[in-house]
């Protein structure tokens, strides 16, 4: 079973992580999205330890209490400063400059991609849900028939002032909601909600879209071995931008789409999502 572990990697950055499997195993780092946390992960961080894996799910800048700098200074949440978290959580753990797998959903699979593209030498593989390629979403947002725009409409209104107090008005019914959608079972909803349905971690999880701003930067042609997982009943991500993530991927490539799973396939499919990601380790051994 998964442990609760805090991990450290400066003063005032202290992060809650579900940790398993024996220390020196092959590592594996998985980073969750909005509106979850790391217990999106707690299926396969027990799969990848009994596979022989070290597997590290934390609870991201902003999510973690012990490391959630004002997010009132949005540069707090820049995505270089998430990248240089996952890399400093991966030295914490003992990797040294070995390299490691790397999984993310979600706004952790932009900061999977952004990752991979920066550091494709320290990566064995890449596993992305949901999130397509920048460079592909990118392309989906501009097409004419505005369907990604429209998928995506809610990004602009995180930017707004009072998107913290909207989002969790009536007891963060419009968190429980998409969730529900999503197939998210209610027990999976609740303790979600028990990391990021408070004031303080909303606020902090939004300021992550306001340092970003509404454009995603383009990337370059990922160089890792990669997996890309997209559920076709996923009501941010659209079709185009699913199958065109093949266009910028310059390695192995394997892309599941699943058909009747939604934006949250780790919390809905728990055991397909851990299947289909040992196959891609396995095929991409350290």
């Amino acid at each position: 079973m998964p442990a609760l572990e805090k991990v450290t990697i400066a003063p005032h950055l202290t992060f809650d992580a579900l940790v398993a499997g024996e220390a020196g195993s092959p590592l594996v780092l998985l980073l969750h999205g909005f509106s979850e946390s790391m217990h999106c992960w707690r299926a396969q961080v027990s799969a990848l330890s009994a596979r022989g894996y070290r597997a590290i799910a934390p609870n991201q800048r902003g999510y973690s209490a012990g490391a959630r700098p004002d997010p009132r200074d949005a540069s707090n949440y820049h995505i270089d400063r998430l990248m240089d978290d996952a890399m400093a959580i991966v030295a914490a753990s003992g990797c040294g400059e070995q390299r490691f797998h790397l999984v993310g959903h979600d706004w952790g699979g932009s900061i999977a991609w952004a990752l991979a593209d920066r550091y494709p030498q320290r990566l064995a593989s890449l596993t992305v849900l949901s999130r397509p390629h920048p460079n592909a979403f990118n392309r989906a947002l501009q097409s004419p028939d505005g369907d990604q725009a429209h998928r995506s409409r809610h990004h602009k209104a995180f930017l707004e002032p009072d998107a913290a107090d909207v989002v969790l008005a009536d007891d963060a019914k419009w968190l429980r909601d998409r969730l529900s959608a999503n197939g998210v079972p209610q027990t999976a909803i609740a303790t979600h909600l028990a990391v990021l349905g408070n004031k303080p971690a909303m606020e902090s999880a939004l300021a992550w879209y306001r340092a970003r701003g509404a454009i995603r930067s383009p990337l370059d042609a990922i160089r890792v071995p990669t997996l890309y997982i997209w559920g076709d009943a996923d009501d941010t991500v659209g079709r185009p931008a699913a199958e065109g993530t093949v266009d910028f991927i310059a390695a192995p490539y394997r892309f599941e789409a699943l058909p009747g799973v939604g934006h949250f396939a780790a919390d809905q499919v728990p055991d397909r999502v851990s299947e289909l990601l040992l196959e891609h380790l396995q095929a991409h051994p350290i």
